[in-house]
């Protein structure tokens, strides 16, 4: 869930001095659609976002800025097939965001239901992972949560030209360290809350 962009919506939308059809009609959509953004249970992808910042008047940043915050700290994920460089890894993200939900993945199978139900503010994916690429994992996600920071990792540099072409916001060669990952930080589309890194 996503509350504080339900009420920010929702603020906006009264300010305007619109009711939910109203809003609806404007942007082409069932009201109930609105309502569901309200309730902070969805969020609108990137086209809808970009529509609303023109129906109420308000820059586009500020709306995907509000829709990428979390109410709690923020969830982020590590996928790769291998636990081993799981295991390493943990602690390093851990380490350099103390106050971030993390959770680690070998399947992406998984990480996609995980996405269903919970707001992922960021992804570290690894590209090569048996017959599921992070590339097209990173698309789904997207699609998913278009606020998402994709991330990739990998040992092979070749890949780095794919990965732009897929909306990602990042791209790290293995292995992690702390200084790679704070600097990556400061480069993220969405930026996560004030919690959620260290300072």
């Amino acid at each position: 869930m996503n509350l504080r962009f339900a009420e920010t919506l929702k603020r906006l939308r009264t300010q305007k001095g619109l009711s939910q059809r109203e809003l609806a009609e404007r942007m082409y959509v069932n009201r109930s659609t609105i309502t569901r953004w309200e309730s902070g249970s969805r969020l609108p992808d990137v086209e809808m976002i970009s529509r609303l910042s023109q129906c109420l008047g308000i820059s586009v940043g500020t709306l995907f800025a509000t829709a990428a915050e979390s109410d709690d700290a923020p969830n982020v994920i590590l996928v790769d097939d291998r636990k081993i460089f799981i295991s390493g890894a943990l602690p390093i993200l851990e380490d350099v965001m103390p106050n971030a939900s993390i959770t680690g993945f070998t399947r992406p199978s998984e990480v996609i239901e995980y996405a269903k139900t919970n707001r992922i503010a960021l992804a570290f994916l690894d590209i090569e992972m048996g017959k599921t690429n992070g590339l097209n994992l990173c698309r789904t996600l997207l699609e998913l949560n278009p606020c998402t920071n994709v991330v990739y990792l990998t040992a092979h540099m070749e890949y780095s030209f794919d990965a732009w072409s897929t909306g990602a916001c990042g791209f790290l060669l293995k292995p992690l360290t702390p200084e790679n990952v704070r600097a990556q930080l400061k480069n993220l589309r969405y930026p996560l809350n004030s919690r959620g890194a260290e300072q």
